[in-house]
């Protein structure tokens, strides 16, 4: 069975190398064009294209798929490329290109994506970030058959994974791993039964994960501490979450910090949102509007991350 890949970041990466360990045939990676990054802002590959090129596997990279797009020469290129081997089925996981009819309709079985959560829970671009974000206690990987609409497809199979005080990036390692062994086992399952077993989407609990804005970053000291506490981990490593302190003349970034019972951090009745309670080797106290939020690590404008018992070595908050 020919599977061919699309996708670009670590998360895809991991599917593809589970995918060419179980034994499938890979003839062509679909991939993000390579992308300035690092200090030197030099082109550098998706981790995507890395694994294919390490296993010799050929990739394509097209600016667009629309064939009456802004990059029609590409998108062309693309389809011949894919009528050409006639793929039996293309698995998708955060390829970062809309997929128009045409390639939905190629492969012999469709196309299969890797989604990062309980559908049709947090469709669309943030699934992770956004299930911290509102509290959810659980999260999962659903396999889901692609069609024109925004994660609308039927589900092929699924798995849950609890969320506890996991930071965006941890989750989306342990969500990676899955979403790994739930393709393969997908892919097998197909190529014994040489059929696709699939539900449609329940029609109630429907959400939508907005793409991440850098101007959520900023930490609103008039919001709840727990939900603050929440947001900076769900924003844990992008965009990451920012708060003044008193004494500094540019925001630090706050990655990570726990919300606190207000008799354990000692609040009094008269403390306002953002005055600092407390500021000690184990955590700088700030109220907020119900509660406190406890910060654990930081790091300052051009700085390094710190653990506040480094950080508070710094910074004293001002006398008032």
């Amino acid at each position: 069975m020919n599977v061919v890949f699309a996708g670009t970041p670590e998360f895809a990466r991991q599917a593809l190398a589970a995918i060419v360990q179980a034994g499938f045939s890979v003839p062509l990676v679909m991939t993000q064009p390579d992308r300035p990054a690092g200090r030197g802002m030099k082109l550098t590959p998706s981790p995507v294209k890395q694994l294919a090129v390490a296993q010799n596997i050929r990739v394509i990279q097209p600016t667009s798929l629309r064939l009456d797009g802004k990059y029609p020469d590409e998108a062309v290129s693309a389809r011949q490329t894919l009528q050409a081997l006639q793929p039996d089925v293309m698995v998708v996981a955060a390829y970062g290109l809309i997929l128009p009819q045409w390639v939905l309709d190629l492969p012999r079985y469709g196309c299969l994506n890797i989604h990062a959560s309980l559908l049709p829970r947090w469709r669309g671009a943030a699934p992770i970030q956004r299930a911290i974000e509102a509290g959810d206690t659980q999260t999962g990987i659903a396999i889901m058959q692609m069609d024109a609409g925004l994660d609308t497809g039927n589900v092929i199979a699924s798995a849950t994974l609890p969320i506890g005080d996991q930071n965006a990036a941890q989750l989306h390692d342990e969500l990676a791993v899955m979403g790994a062994e739930q393709i393969v086992a997908v892919l097998q399952t197909l190529d014994q039964d040489k059929v696709l077993h699939s539900r449609p989407q329940p029609q109630e609990g429907v959400t939508y994960a907005a793409k991440l804005d850098k101007r959520e970053a900023a930490l609103d000291l008039s919001e709840d501490a727990v939900a603050l506490a929440r947001r900076i981990r769900a924003f844990n490593p992008v965009p990451g979450a920012t708060l003044m302190l008193p004494g500094l003349n540019d925001p630090v970034k706050v990655w990570d910090a726990c919300a606190l019972k207000t008799d354990a951090a000692g609040m009094s009745a008269s403390a306002v949102p953002g005055q600092v309670l407390a500021a000690t080797p184990e955590g700088i106290d700030i109220a907020t509007v119900n509660g406190t939020l406890r910060l654990l690590q930081l790091q300052k404008a051009g700085g390094k991350r710190q653990p506040v018992s480094v950080f508070v070595t710094g910074w004293k908050p001002p006398e008032e």
